[in-house]
């Protein structure tokens, strides 16, 4: 069992002990044996291997992984990453994630999560083009919009699902646009789909911040990873009067204790390849951007960041998680009694999937929103599901993670009742 999945179980488990705990004292929620192990394997596997033929003729194979947790409350949704260190331990964790991440927003989706191993940086984008479509063939007869609907995920994008649709859609016989999300709005994409992520942790962040009553003008910032998510939500804060003091990416972070002006980060990150170098502000490593003495933390670049070994280091008083799974369960207790408000990934990165549903069901009806309908609703869902979990802190004393997960849980578990399985 790899890391990150013993990291999902060590979650389960601690959810049932909370929920077991909370029953002693009254509580009602109806927990059966039976469903917990239903959730502690996912229902399919998928493994395929895929020959290219690279630009320069050469024919190289690459494994990719499709895994599908549960569908007990609909059609299996989760992203496809393009990394080298992906494999299928990171791919069940990841699907696992996603059945509670929607269910916990409350979106009628499973869990599922796909990825190929591969530096996609070392490929031409016709190589890459020709993976994607062969991806699509091995995996075509489980997928589906009724069945299963991936999404962009690291290193993929709107062009790679273009692919994907299109690919699947030849196979098919007709055009097929809801079977993938994220796709360019030519093709069936929707209005705000490619800020959503950033835009839905930024409503969870306000949300947070009106609840435990602190005001802008004392809210400092630090986000690490300026990815798509990261360098969205950093744009947002920045525009929306939050001080920005670092954010980092891959190859270091930059710190100004005044502020920093995204916009011209952004463009000093596309001339120049990094964050780093930044006029006026100091380079700092990734590991010091964790440890800043800022309001919030925003880990927004891939899993584990933060353990135990420097759990207490962290001097934020907030950290939102925007990547999947930043925060270990052990280090998540560590800051619990340190009082650090930890808002779980399920909950702050959930913006990406929940317009993905709202893209889906654009797809299906041929009808589309424009984007002030599409966040309007966003931040509907958004703030609904932020509510419900703090109240769930406050009438339980638990931490912002086990609240989350139990929510999800019960919805599961209801569902499972009422199909009898």
């Amino acid at each position: 069992m790899s890391d990150a999945y013993k990291q999902c179980m060590e979650q389960l488990d601690k959810t049932c002990e909370v929920i077991k705990e909370i029953n002693k004292k009254g509580g009602e929620f109806d927990l059966v044996q039976g469903e917990v192990d239903v959730l502690r394997n996912p229902k399919r596997v998928i493994e395929v291997s895929m020959p290219v033929r690279m630009d320069n003729g050469e024919v190289r194979v690459f494994t990719g992984y499709r895994v599908q947790h549960n569908d007990v409350r609909g059609p299996y949704k989760g992203g496809i990453r393009f990394h080298p260190q992906v494999d299928l331990g990171e791919v069940k964790s990841l699907a696992f994630w996603m059945t509670f991440k929607c269910a916990v927003v409350d979106i009628p989706f499973g869990g599922g999560k796909g990825g190929i191993t591969v530096n996609p940086k070392e490929l031409s984008e016709s190589e890459l083009e020709r993976l994607t479509r062969s991806y699509v063939r091995a995996i075509s007869k489980n997928v589906g919009p009724h069945k299963d609907i991936p999404a962009p995920d690291v290193y993929t994008n709107a062009q790679t699902m273009a692919w994907f649709m299109d690919e699947f859609s030849r196979i098919q016989g007709q055009n097929e646009p809801a079977v993938i999300t994220g796709k360019p709005l030519e093709l069936g994409g929707s209005l705000g789909r490619d800020t959503a992520t950033a835009q839905g942790g930024f409503y969870v962040f306000e949300n947070i911040l009106s609840k435990m009553r602190i005001k802008k003008g004392e809210t400092t910032v630090a986000i690490q990873g300026f990815g798509n998510a990261g360098m969205h939500f950093a744009k947002i804060a920045h525009n929306s009067g939050f001080t920005v003091q670092a954010v980092s990416d891959s190859k270091g972070g930059i710190f100004l204790e005044d502020g920093l002006d995204i916009e011209a980060v952004i463009r000093h990150k596309t001339e120049t390849g990094s964050v780093q170098d930044f006029p006026a502000a100091q380079n700092i490593s990734n590991e010091a951007v964790l440890a800043l003495d800022v309001k919030v933390l925003v880990p927004a670049a891939l899993e584990g960041v933060i353990t135990h070994a420097n759990a207490d280091d962290v001097k934020a008083k907030i950290i939102l998680e925007l990547a999947n799974g930043p925060v270990t369960i052990e280090a998540g207790e560590e800051l619990f009694k340190k009082k650090v408000m930890v808002v779980p990934d399920i909950l702050a990165n959930a913006g990406g999937v929940v317009v993905s549903y709202f893209e889906w069901v654009q797809n299906l009806r041929n009808y589309y929103w424009p984007k002030q309908k599409v966040e309007q609703r966003l931040k509907q869902k958004i703030d609904d599901a932020t509510d419900l979990v703090w109240m769930q802190v406050q009438d339980y004393d638990i931490n912002m993670r086990t609240a989350a997960y139990i929510i999800a849980m019960e919805r599961i578990t209801r569902a499972l009742k009422l199909r009898g399985i």
